[in-house]
């Protein structure tokens, strides 16, 4: 599929922030006065940066909050809701840390369930297609939350930042695996598409127009398999394990934003490989594959 630049941007930095945050109000990261000010408003940042650089690819930006009526139905509905449930859950412990004032440890805690929420609905928004068999997989929840836990931790200076970003390595190298046997394993085929099978193989011999459409343009999207190799191997290496031999080895201080940038841009090459790679099944109809 189509890697739109404010999708691949909403999903890394607002994951991110989603984690920093759960840090934050879990007490995981304490702070007071300015610095707290300075961190919760770093987790506000990225979270609702990262919330409104989705509205970019929006045809009707105006309409995004319309978004929020189909939570019973609508992943993306229930992401939104999620999220600003939490921020506003949140607000209240990050004004007391940063003014000194008591806030119940217990929002902290909601808070915390609330980002692990949304990074959770976020991840159903695409793992609930069927007819992109790559996303359709439990993998891929699994990724979106161990991204957001991992780049939580590596903000946040934590020693379990090392260990956790070894672990999103591996858990992205599997999620590899596992997407390159779903379409197979699917054994969907333009005869089923066209429901043609039962007279034998079927092949396109002709598109049904000549000049591109909006299927063309956001469903298929043909990646060079070298050019993938190359860019799975950089994604793997930046988002866990450089990142985890950073911390390890340089000084806390030089640490945290060396390996914040590192991760940041590994999880930018996974999640453009998350979309290019992905297969609609719209492209059978197209002889894509």
């Amino acid at each position: 599929m189509h890697p739109a630049p404010s999708v691949i941007l909403f999903t890394v930095f607002s994951g991110m922030g989603f984690g920093f945050l759960a840090l934050l109000g879990l007490g995981v990261l304490t702070a007071s006065g300015w610095t707290a000010f300075f961190l919760w408003g770093l987790g506000y940042a990225l979270a609702v940066g990262g919330l409104v650089a989705s509205t970019f690819h929006l045809g009707h930006p105006e309409r995004a909050f319309r978004a929020f009526s189909q939570w019973q139905t609508s992943w993306l509905s229930r992401e939104g809701v999620a999220s600003v449930a939490t921020l506003l859950v949140l607000a209240p412990v990050a004004a007391g840390q940063w003014l000194g004032l008591p806030a119940p440890q217990g929002l902290g805690w909601i808070g915390a369930a609330g980002c692990a929420a949304t990074v959770f609905c976020t991840s159903m928004i695409y793992a609930q297609l069927k007819t992109v068999p790559r996303w359709h997989h439990w993998i891929t929840p699994v990724l979106f939350l161990a991204f957001a836990l991992t780049g939580g931790l590596i903000l946040a200076g934590q020693m379990l930042a090392m260990p956790a970003a070894l672990a999103l390595s591996a858990i992205l190298f599997l999620s590899f695996r596992i997407g390159d046997g779903q379409f197979p394993a699917a054994a969907l085929t333009t005869g089923h598409a066209t429901g043609l099978a039962h007279l034998g193989r079927v092949t396109v011999l002709e598109r049904g127009h000549t000049a591109g459409n909006y299927l063309l343009t956001e469903m298929i999207h043909v990646v060079g398999r070298k050019h993938a190799e190359k860019l799975r191997i950089i994604a793997i290496l930046l988002a866990g394990i450089l990142p985890a031999l950073v911390l390890l080895v340089l000084p806390l201080v030089a640490a945290i934003p060396l390996a914040t940038a590192i991760h940041l841009i590994g999880a930018m090459a996974a999640r453009w490989l998350f979309f290019a790679e992905a297969e609609h099944v719209v492209g059978l109809y197209y002889g894509m594959r």
